[in-house]
């Protein structure tokens, strides 16, 4: 029974106690409380941190939460190591060891079940990341300034328009003066009526960057179609499969799209055939990570409530 100010903090429930629990959160110790063939493994955490209110400015302070949920881990991933277990959700707290018992009571067939569900299977992540092409550069808005009147003749000289003959001046058979193409208007290099804008640099980059942004939708479409490629082919070998939201760069650490942050329940025994596929499912411009064995956090949500 937790004394007055504390609460009771509940990590995970299993069929099976195990006494060599690390320490938990706040580093307070774990203990076992047994109901109806359940263990939830739990400590005694202060109120004025994990209390409803505190925990709600508490959780605004990432340094407090990657603390805290190191903590969670680590206690889950011991029990786990030892017994089927079933996490329960970051920061769940009660009012006293009562509640919990309470809990076990009232949804003890539903955890019953969750156990059995994961008996024998361990969780895997798998994300994937679209690399980006090396020649994936920003086109440069001067590489076409050039000199000026160098415009779809392919010859580099002003005047000379595909005869072969004429220097600048010197008019080939059926043209006219020099430069111009038919039309009576245009000097050498300046387009003439219904060209537009078409040869003007600044319109060439537009154009280019536009081509490039096409591809670049283009070749984002083909690496989603991937990533659910990927998760179905991984789902057909795993017991169940998920996906998690995409993180932010600023979490994945990496500055490459992810495209598929997947978690996978997989049974042992086909832990070596699941690695494998997942390495022949990347490649062409998608990088596989693998990462796990993990408990099985992704497959026993039950709100503990």
């Amino acid at each position: 029974m937790a004394e007055e100010g504390q609460g009771t903090y509940l990590y995970a429930v299993a069929r099976d106690s195990y006494s060599e629990c690390p320490p938990g959160v706040a580093g307070a110790s774990v203990r076992a409380l047994s109901r109806n063939g359940l263990v939830a493994y739990v400590s005694t955490v202060p109120l004025d941190q994990f209390g409803e209110e505190p925990l709600r400015r508490s959780l605004e302070d990432l340094d407090w939460l990657a603390e805290t949920a190191r903590a969670h881990h680590r206690v889950v991933d011991a029990v786990a190591a030892a017994t089927t277990t079933a996490p329960v959700r970051l920061v769940t707290v009660y009012e006293d060891d009562g509640q919990v018992g309470d809990l076990l009571d009232r949804r003890g067939d539903d955890f019953l079940e969750l156990l059995d569900q994961v008996t024998g299977r361990r969780e895997w992540g798998v994300k994937a990341y679209a690399v980006p092409a090396a020649d994936s550069r920003t086109p440069d808005p001067t590489a076409d300034a050039g000199h000026a009147g160098r415009q779809a003749t392919g010859d580099g000289h002003a005047g000379r328009e595909g005869t072969g003959d004429g220097h600048a001046g010197r008019p080939g058979p059926g043209e006219g003066h020099a430069g111009r193409l038919g039309t009576g208007e245009g000097h050498a290099g300046r387009p003439g009526p219904g060209d537009g804008q078409a040869g003007r640099p600044g319109t060439a980059y537009l154009q280019r960057r536009r081509a490039s942004l096409r591809g670049r939708e283009q070749a984002r479409r083909q690496a989603l179609r991937r990533a659910d490629h990927i998760h179905q082919a991984l789902c057909a070998l795993a017991a169940a499969g998920c996906r998690h939201r995409t993180q932010d760069p600023r979490l994945s650490g990496r500055d490459d799209v992810m495209l598929l942050n997947g978690a996978y329940l997989v049974d042992e025994a086909r832990d070596a055939e699941f690695a494998e596929l997942a390495g022949t499912l990347g490649g062409d411009g998608v990088e596989i990570r693998m990462t796990g064995p993990w408990a099985p956090y992704s497959f026993t949500v039950l709100e503990a409530t």
